[in-house]
């Protein structure tokens, strides 16, 4: 399984590319592997994004905006999810992924299973 991070080399706007980086650092810090998808420098990737973030997670006017995450073709969220998600050491459960032996997540559902 592999986690695509849809995004926009070319945005203009600063929070877009600080949502992308924080995303992608994270990624890379705890060794999940994943694809950057420009759709910026490819239209491919730019229609398929926008095709495929369901109904009730876009914006009321417009398209989705970068980052968007998701498990090959499985929608994880956005960046607000994944935000949240890291808040509350679930981020291996948003990103449809098995939380390593030690992790934080995979202690807390241990701890879940014996209450």
């Amino acid at each position: 399984m592999v986690i695509k991070v849809y995004i926009a080399s070319s945005s203009g706007s600063t929070s877009i590319k600080k949502q992308q980086q924080d995303v992608m650092g994270f990624l890379a810090a705890n060794k999940i592997e994943f694809e950057e998808c420009d759709i910026a420098a490819n239209e491919d990737n730019r229609k398929w994004m926008r095709e495929n973030v369901p109904e009730d997670s876009r914006p009321a006017t417009g398209n989705p905006l970068p980052p968007q995450i998701f498990n090959e073709e499985r929608y994880c969220g956005n960046y607000e999810a994944f935000f949240d998600a890291r808040e509350d050491n679930a981020v291996y459960a948003f990103l449809g992924l098995t939380a390593p032996p030690g992790s934080k997540e995979a202690e807390a559902l241990a701890k879940k299973e014996q209450q």
